[in-house]
């Protein structure tokens, strides 16, 4: 579903740009097209997860025991799959209209049913693997009707047509190859760090599995900032105010200076207590102890990065983000390379450097101007 994340955000910034040239009519028929496209891909998973689930989970070698729960729990779940990207979309149609507090709603309603059916289903009624994966099935569909019924109202009340276009079908699939592109070798960098780390034995996957928790925890916050620069940069771009686009653009990222910031130092103030938290042993929190300081020192300049990656985003500018996380990775790639044989300090040291690398890449491009280009649609 990472990979499916384009759905959300090419979808948040062409419907921005369509509301800011004044085209709400064109904006939500763009946030349609972007519901079929995620409604095909999501028919495609399920015709071929469900035949191929058993041969997907005996690549992984459990016990017949495990792959057996394996099997049943992913065929379940894949029912929930065109809910879930109808749900990506449907993110984006909103967050583009510059309404961000209803995805919220829906997310936490959302949660709170797949909590309470997960408990009716395992501990009440004893289904096991199986009862989990109906509760978030449930769940996820339920919050894709959500979606579907709001943007239909909208559809209604603004004169628009809920068919399906192929043309703007495919403008939409175009637009969100580069976000593909760009997701795969940003997971290729993250998925290489915990093979490093495997690598290197028992004590030192513990402690990176539990710095990557918190470093993903932090950077889910700081995207917070990087999902309203999307909305607002494609809303401006769209109105043809570029003066509007680059102011806000420096307000978001000295806020990502300051929440990185303010993200760092508790780090630190915590990084004492992390290590008991989490139950770690002596090896396990020497490493996390001395892993955490990187962790902790990234963050003001993880600040900027997701910021300008949201911005970039938002702007349209997918190609240049494509082949700007591309290079990061090679970056990653060298300096993992370089830091081999230094433990789990040098495979974050590795990381710092594809932050650094992408840091660089996204800050000359922003202090450029050949992103901020104007109109409904990015030419």
């Amino acid at each position: 579903m990472n990979i499916s994340i384009f759905l959300a955000y090419g979808t948040t910034a062409a419907v921005a740009r369509q509301l800011g040239a004044g085209n709400r009519r064109a904006a939500i028929r763009q946030g349609i097209d972007g519901l079929w496209l995620a409604g095909a891909i999501g028919v495609v998973v399920l015709g071929l997860g469900l035949p191929l689930a058993r041969p997907i989970i005996d690549v992984f070698g459990g016990s017949p025991a495990v792959t057996a729960n394996a099997v049943s729990y992913l065929r379940i779940s894949l029912l929930g799959a065109p809910g879930m990207l109808l749900v990506l979309a449907g993110t984006g149609i909103l967050r583009g209209l510059q309404n961000t507090r209803t995805p919220l709603l829906i997310s936490v309603l959302a949660n709170a049913v797949n909590v309470a059916l997960n408990a009716t289903f395992v501990l009440g009624l004893h289904w096991g693997i199986a009862g989990s994966a109906w509760g978030t099935v449930i769940a996820q569909n339920g919050a894709a009707v959500g979606y579907l019924a709001m943007v239909a109202a909208g559809a209604r009340r603004a004169g628009v047509g809920a068919g399906f276009d192929l043309a703007g079908v495919r403008i939409a699939a175009r637009a969100g190859a580069a976000l593909v592109v760009r997701t795969l070798a940003l997971q290729a960098v993250l998925l290489a760090a915990t093979a490093i780390a495997a690598s290197e034995g028992t004590d030192a996957i513990a402690a990176h599995q539990v710095a990557y928790r918190i470093w993903s925890l932090l950077a889910f916050a700081l995207d917070a900032i990087a999902i309203a620069g999307q909305a607002i940069t494609g809303k401006y771009l769209g109105a043809g105010d570029v003066a509007g686009a680059r102011a806000a653009t420096n307000r978001m990222v000295r806020w990502g200076i300051g929440c990185g910031t303010v993200f760092g130092l508790a780090v630190l103030a915590a990084r004492p207590v992390l290590p008991a938290l989490f139950a770690a042993r002596p090896p396990v929190a020497h490493l996390m102890l001395v892993v955490l300081v990187v962790v902790a020192v990234e963050q003001p300049v993880a600040g900027v990065v997701f910021v300008l990656d949201g911005v970039l985003i938002g702007a349209g500018d997918l190609n240049y983000l494509a082949l700007a996380q591309i290079a990061a990775a090679a970056v990653f790639g060298l300096a993992a390379m370089a830091t081999a044989g230094t433990g789990l300090l040098g495979l974050w040291i590795a990381i710092s450097a594809w932050l650094a690398a992408r840091f660089g890449a996204l800050a000359w491009r922003a202090r450029g101007s050949r992103w901020l280009v104007t109109g409904a649609v990015r030419a």
